[in-house]
């Protein structure tokens, strides 16, 4: 297709037949009723959209993270749990923008095909949500977010990162789902970076050097029981030094009780309550530019436990935008 010209990427706009859910006789009682579907050059000519999901379908950067892969079926699992979610937000218009896929190994062209969606939707003053995924879908969706604000004078960024690793390895070989927030903070001078529910065994020694040599704001873990009055401190600072606030979640984050379904789960993330009470506060901000949930692997989720957490993030951000 011309949107995505001299780019070896797959494209499926979005289907209505992704969503499914309870029969009802009346309109507007759960999300498959709702959601709208369209394809992503069909944004030119829609009218007061507030917020395009979109999936990226790709699981190459977790290959090259000697990740389990997985994640390319994240997308496809959360559209399914959406559909069946009741609805309590009102007056928004939420289309399904459909999915950019990642064609062999193709990881970077999957990328800037995210970019220029993520771009497109900012521009046209929709809020992307994009669904994964690995986590390499966050070098995508900074870069969109970055086109998109390129012409503004106040551009400086902010990324709150909900995760259990910094991400922050460096790019030896090939980029991949270990390696987006270093790539970002190597090639930009106008964004912060604050990881929240960072796990010290999950992190080597060298990473945490590279966070404090980036200036990296995190929290651990063990900080992230309560929502206290000691991270909103943190929080407000960092988002009154920003412009813009870019939101990603990685379901590794969450303690396996509730995300089971991912590449590297473990017993000692943070619980959904929490995630939650933060998410709140953030959009409080109305700093949000754009949002992404990765890391969902159906092929090691139990009970879908896991794609439902996602969905219901995604129908408790669209409540709080």
């Amino acid at each position: 297709m011309s949107f995505f010209k001299d780019l070896k990427v797959g494209y499926e706009a979005g289907r209505i037949e992704a969503y499914s859910g309870r029969k009802s006789e009346l309109n507007n009682q759960y999300w498959h009723q709702e959601i709208e579907a369209a394809h992503i050059e069909d944004v030119n000519s829609k009218k007061n959209i507030n917020i395009g999901l979109v999936g990226y379908v790709c699981d190459e950067g977790v290959r090259r993270n000697q990740g389990r892969i997985g994640a390319r079926k994240g997308p496809k699992s959360i559209r399914n749990k959406l559909g069946k979610l009741p609805i309590h937000h009102t007056g928004k218009k939420i289309i399904d923008f459909g999915d950019v896929i990642c064609l062999d190994t193709y990881l970077e062209d999957c990328q800037k095909a995210l970019s220029k969606t993520i771009s497109k939707l900012i521009k046209h003053n929709v809020l992307p949500i994009a669904i994964g995924g690995g986590h390499d879908i966050a070098f995508a969706n900074f870069n969109g977010i970055k086109d998109a604000i390129k012409n503004i004078s106040k551009n400086k960024i902010g990324i709150i990162n909900f995760d259990a690793h910094f991400d922050l390895r460096a790019v030896e070989t090939a980029a991949n789902s270990g390696t987006p927030f270093n790539q970002i903070l190597s090639e930009n001078d106008t964004v912060s970076y604050f990881a929240i529910g960072i796990q010290q065994q999950s992190n080597t020694k060298e990473l945490f050097e590279i966070a404090e040599k980036h200036k990296v704001s995190y929290v651990s873990n063990f900080e992230c029981e309560t929502f206290n009055e000691n991270l909103k401190r943190k929080l407000n600072a960092f988002i009154k030094n920003v412009d813009y606030l870019y939101i990603t979640i990685d379901l590794d984050g969450f303690s396996s009780a509730y995300a089971p379904g991912v590449s590297a789960p473990s017993s000692l993330g943070f619980a959904p309550h929490f995630a939650y009470k933060v998410l709140a506060f953030l959009f409080e901000s109305k700093k949000v530019i754009s949002c992404d949930i990765a890391e969902l692997n159906p092929d090691f989720d139990t009970d879908e436990h896991t794609a439902s957490l996602a969905a219901k993030l995604i129908d408790y951000i669209v409540q709080n935008t």
